[in-house]
C-alpha cells in the first residue's frame, strides 16, 4: 500500500490506464536493445492488424493490451538469462536477426551459452542446458510469461489478456512454450502480437517487403499461414505513416473504451506497479523503489513539505529507477568493482529513466525529480552534473533516500551496511558537500535516528564556505574576502567558485537570496551577546 495520504476514490487523476501500460513498454524496448517506442509501434501496427481481420471488439482490445504487455515479463527474467547467455540486453537484441528454423535458433542460443565467461565456462553453460534439454530456458520464459500476466491481473485487463500473455512463447507449429500448444488453441490477439513485434523491428530495418518476406519465412512455424497471407496483402496498408507522427498520442488516444482516467488512489497503485516492475531487473534490488518512496516520503513531511510536492514526490521516488532495464543484468549482478566504462554504462540508467518518463505525456512532470536521484550537490552526480540549488529540495531528499536505502541492502559487490553504518556514511557525504545537509537530516530522522541540533548546511556548503558566501551576499569583492578571512585572492576566488557551482548561483543578488533563504545572514537571534 502507497505511504501517501490518497484523496477520495472519485478524484481524477487525468493519466489514463493506457499511459501507464505504454511507460512499462517504453521501460521494455531498453531491455530488448530497441528504439524507444518499438513496442508502441508494435501496438499500432497489432490494432490495424486486428482490426484488418475482422476480429471481435474484445479481441482488438485484448490485442492493444498484450502488443504492449507481452515483453514486459523479460525484465523479471534478466538475471536468469543473464547467467545463461550473458549480455541479456545484447541477446535479445540479435535474437531478432535469427532466421526461422530451429536449428537456427538452437545454434544462436548456444553460440551466446556463457558468452560473459572464460571457455571452461562457456562450455559448463553449455553441458548445463544440454543436460537438462534447455529446461533452465524453458523454466526461464515461463517465468516471463508468468510475470507479464501478473502485471495485467494487477491492472485488471481481463481474462481474455491474461491467457494470451501465457501463450508469449507458444508457436503456430506447436513447437514452443507451453510444448504442444499451438494452431488455433493460441488466441487471436497473440497470433497478432507474435507478427507485429518481430514484423515492426523488420520494417524499421528494411521496409515493407522486409516485413512481408519475413512473416513467410516464419509461416507455418511460428506464424498462423493465414494471417501471413493476409499480412502479405495488406502490409502496406498497415504500416503506412507509422513513423508519420507522435506514436505515443496514437497509442493512448487508441486505447480501448470503457474506462475512465484514474482517480488519484488508481495512480498511486499503478505506479508503485512500475516500481516493482523496474526492481525486477536484478534480485537485490526487491522492494528498493517501494523502500526509498516510503522514506523520501517520510523525510519530506517531517521537513515540513507542502503535501501536493510530498504526493508528487512519492510518486517519482517510485519511478527512479525504470531506466534500469536498460543496464544488461552482468553489470547490476557483477560481484566485483566496475570498470570506469561499466561505470559509466550503469550512470546510464539515470538517462533512460529521464527519457522514459519525458516520452511519458502526464508523468513527465516526475522526470526531473525521477532522474535527480543520483544528482549530487557537488555536481559529481548524473547524469546531468548539476549541482546546488538546481537541484530542487525533493530531488535532493529523494537522493539522500536513495543512497541510504541501498546502503542498507545487499548488493553482489558488498553486504549490507548497518543502519548506523549507513547513517554515518550519508553524514560524511553531507560534510563533504555531496548530498544537502538539510535532506539528510530529515532522511535521518525519518529512519529513526538522532540527528545534529545544528542542521547540515545547505548545498553542502562547508563553514569556511558559509563564511565566504555571507561576505559575498553583502557585496564584498574577493580581494575583500581575502582580508577579510586571511587567505590569500586565489583562494577566496576558488571558495567562491566552488559555492557558485553547488548552490547553482553565478552573482552576488543570487548569493545573497540564498543566504537569506537559507537562514545564512547572522542575525540578533545567531550573535552571542
Amino acid at each position: 500500500m502507497s505511504t501517501v495520504d490518497h484523496a477520495p476514490a472519485a478524484v481524477s487523476s487525468g493519466v489514463e490506464l493506457a499511459e501507464v501500460v505504454a511507460a512499462i513498454a517504453l521501460a521494455t524496448d531498453l531491455g530488448l536493445g530497441q528504439p524507444l517506442e518499438h513496442l508502441l509501434r508494435s501496438c499500432v501496427i497489432a490494432t490495424r492488424f486486428a482490426e484488418h481481420l475482422g476480429a471481435t471488439p474484445e479481441e482488438r482490445n485484448a490485442t492493444y493490451w498484450v502488443s504492449l504487455l507481452m515483453i514486459a515479463g523479460c525484465n523479471a527474467v534478466s538475471h536468469e538469462m543473464a547467467s545463461l547467455f550473458g549480455d541479456d540486453i545484447a541477446f535479445r537484441r540479435d535474437l531478432y536477426a535469427v532466421p526461422a528454423s530451429t536449428l537456427h535458433q538452437v545454434r544462436f542460443m548456444f553460440s551466446r551459452a556463457g558468452s560473459d565467461r572464460g571457455t571452461l565456462g562457456r562450455v559448463r553453460v553449455s553441458a548445463r542446458l544440454i543436460a537438462s534439454r534447455m529446461t533452465s530456458l524453458e523454466q526461464t520464459l515461463l517465468a516471463h510469461c508468468a510475470i507479464s500476466v501478473r502485471l495485467a491481473d494487477r491492472l485488471d485487463l481481463g481474462d481474455t489478456v491474461a491467457t494470451s500473455l501465457r501463450q508469449t512463447f507458444t508457436r503456430w507449429d506447436g513447437k514452443g512454450i507451453p510444448r504442444g500448444v499451438g494452431g488455433t488453441d493460441l488466441l487471436l490477439p497473440i497470433r497478432i502480437c507474435h507478427m507485429a513485434h518481430l514484423l515492426e523491428e523488420r520494417r524499421r530495418s528494411g521496409g515493407v517487403e522486409a516485413s512481408v518476406a519475413r512473416a513467410r519465412e516464419f509461416s507455418g512455424t511460428s506464424f498462423d499461414p493465414a494471417l501471413v497471407s493476409a499480412w502479405n496483402v495488406a502490409a502496406p496498408q498497415l504500416l503506412d505513416g507509422v513513423d508519420d507522427e507522435s506514436t505515443w498520442d496514437r497509442v493512448v488516444s487508441a486505447r480501448p473504451t470503457g474506462r475512465g482516467p484514474l482517480s488519484e488512489a488508481e495512480l498511486d497503485d499503478a505506479l508503485t506497479l512500475l516500481g516493482d516492475f523496474a526492481d525486477l531487473k536484478s534480485p537485490c534490488f526487491a522492494g528498493h523503489s517501494r523502500g526509498v518512496a516510503s522514506l523520501a516520503t517520510a523525510a519530506a513531511r517531517s521537513a515540513g513539505t507542502p503535501e501536493t510536492e510530498v504526493v508528487a514526490l512519492h510518486r517519482a521516488a517510485l519511478l527512479h529507477d525504470i531506466g534500469r532495464n536498460g543496464v544488461p543484468s552482468t553489470l547490476w549482478d557483477k560481484p566485483g568493482t566496475f570498470t570506469e566504462a561499466e561505470r559509466e554504462r550503469v550512470r546510464l540508467h539515470a538517462y533512460y529513466t529521464e527519457r522514459v518518463l519525458h516520452r511519458a505525456s502526464r508523468l513527465a512532470a516526475l522526470a526531473g525529480t525521477a532522474a535527480a536521484a543520483h544528482e549530487r550537490s557537488s555536481g559529481g552526480g548524473y547524469p546531468r552534473r548539476v549541482a546546488g540549488a538546481v537541484i530542487p529540495m525533493p530531488a535532493r531528499i529523494l537522493a539522500a533516500a536513495d543512497a541510504y536505502h541501498a546502503m542498507i541492502e545487499q548488493r553482489p559487490h558488498r553486504a549490507a551496511l548497518r543502519r548506523d553504518n549507513a547513517a554515518g556514511e550519508l553524514r560524511s557525504a553531507a560534510r563533504q558537500g555531496e548530498l544537502d545537509g538539510a535532506a539528510v537530516d530529515a532522511v535521518l530522522a525519518a529512519a529513526g535516528h538522532r540527528v545534529l541540533r545544528r542542521p547540515s548546511a545547505p548545498a553542502g556548503l562547508t563553514a569556511r564556505e558559509i563564511e565566504v558566501l555571507v561576505l559575498v551576499a553583502r557585496g564584498a569583492t574577493t580581494r575583500a574576502v581575502a582580508t577579510a578571512l586571511g587567505i590569500t585572492p586565489k583562494t577566496a576566488g576558488n571558495h567562491i567558485e566552488s559555492i557558485y557551482a553547488k548552490c547553482g548561483i553565478s552573482s552576488r543578488a543570487e548569493a545573497a537570496m540564498f543566504a537569506m533563504q537559507h537562514g545564512l545572514i547572522p542575525s540578533w537571534e545567531s550573535v552571542e551577546a
